[in-house]
């Protein structure tokens, strides 16, 4: 890489850490984080070994170091910082969703255009090794015509009443909430995987608890801690659902998503059918991908730079034998976002989720969500 580049990420709770080690990883300095409070901006500071706790957004779009914001912050607070950053001239990479509706993310794609800035969504499945390398098969003239793409996305971390995060609240993160903050991410990789879009959908979705018990003082993603005072508070997004898919080309599809599915920890799989092939995999075991055949054996192929495809070498740091996990998809995100800032040619292709595949993924959901709600099928709006 160039010149080196300083980002800033804003948010403390699960994922920014996340992302704050990635980009340590990945050679990017940060210049430090952003949490609710600045108590809590030093506290993630002085815990992750960075240098500065920020004690606003402004403070970090007012500091000519940084380079990129990184936004890992609830959904509601997105299109705000998004649009901050971008007028400020900075660099941006949002978790998603990118937005709490498409008419906020699509300004935004307008905006981001418009600014010649670099933005990119968190959409971090992708950078598995293997899914670049589910790609490449199914490109290949020896996969044929997709022909079906099925799959599910589970987890168990909302199963109880007693397990509440902001997420579960429409007004924090949206009025879909399973399908928006895990079912996005396996509709983006299937359509990067498969290069086809989903053109209609036929959802039915479930909210197991109309009521959870908030705790009093907060809780944190995936902590488990249901310890002291509650209060009772209605629910009226989705744990779990069931989706019927079209897609271009002509292909059809399914997916499953649930965060209430017991000892479900964080578990992706897909299967895509081709005329001549197959393809599975399941995110709880990245290491291998099954490859299926009508007229031989099936395959399992393990993770090897040296046997696959350059694209999908390329994103794996370690030789064979050795495992890539969660955290090195963010690191290969980020090497692919800032490896092209640096590249400095901003009319080439964009190798990472893009501000527009984050819109696009915000039709999904507007059509999803209209879906379940009229109970037929809905066209997922085309952009032009």
């Amino acid at each position: 890489m160039k010149r080196n580049l300083n980002a800033a990420v804003v948010g403390t709770g699960f994922i920014g850490p996340v992302h704050a080690e990635a980009l340590l990883r990945a050679g990017i300095h940060v210049t430090g984080i952003l949490g609710s409070t600045p108590e809590k901006s030093i506290t993630a500071a002085e815990s992750l070994g960075l240098p500065r706790g920020y004690a606003s957004l402004e403070e970090i779009l007012a500091d000519d170091a940084v380079d990129s914001v990184h936004l890992t912050s609830p959904n509601r607070f997105h299109y705000d910082q998004a649009l901050a950053v971008i007028n400020a001239g900075k660099h941006v990479l949002c978790e998603k969703p990118l937005a709490m509706n498409s008419v906020e993310s699509r300004w935004l794609v307008e905006l981001a255009n418009q600014s010649g800035v670099v933005a990119g969504v968190a959409y971090n499945i992708r950078f598995y090794p293997l899914c670049h390398e589910a790609a490449a098969r199914v490109a290949a003239p020896d996969f044929g015509d997709v022909l079906h793409i099925t799959g599910s996305y589970v987890q168990d971390w909302l199963l109880k009443e007693s397990d509440f995060n902001w997420r579960v609240l429409a007004e924090d993160g949206g009025e879909l909430r399973a399908v928006s903050d895990i079912g996005t991410h396996w509709l983006d990789l299937v359509q990067f995987i498969s290069g086809k879009k989903v053109e209609a959908v036929c959802a039915d979705l479930q909210t197991v608890h109309s009521q959870r018990q908030r705790p009093i003082g907060g809780a944190k993603t995936f902590s488990g801690d249901v310890s002291g005072e509650t209060e009772p508070v209605s629910i009226q997004t989705e744990d779990a659902g069931s989706i019927l898919l079209k897609f271009s080309g002509g292909g059809r599809g399914s997916l499953h998503v649930s965060q209430t599915t017991a000892g479900r920890k964080n578990c992706l799989r897909f299967e895509i059918a081709g005329g001549r092939q197959a393809l599975s995999f399941n995110s709880e075991q990245p290491n291998s991908i099954w490859v299926g055949h009508r007229d031989q054996p099936g395959q399992t192929l393990l993770r090897d730079p040296a046997l696959m495809h350059p694209s999908a070498a390329n994103i794996s740091s370690y030789p064979a034998g050795h495992c890539d996990g969660f955290p090195d998809t963010f690191k290969q995100l980020f090497r692919s976002f800032y490896g092209y800032i640096q590249a400095g040619d901003f009319s080439a292709p964009r190798p990472f989720p893009t501000f527009e595949d984050g819109h696009r993924e915000m039709l999904l959901c507007d059509a999803i969500l209209k879906s379940h709600r009229e109970q037929r099928w809905i066209d997922v709006e085309i952009e032009k």
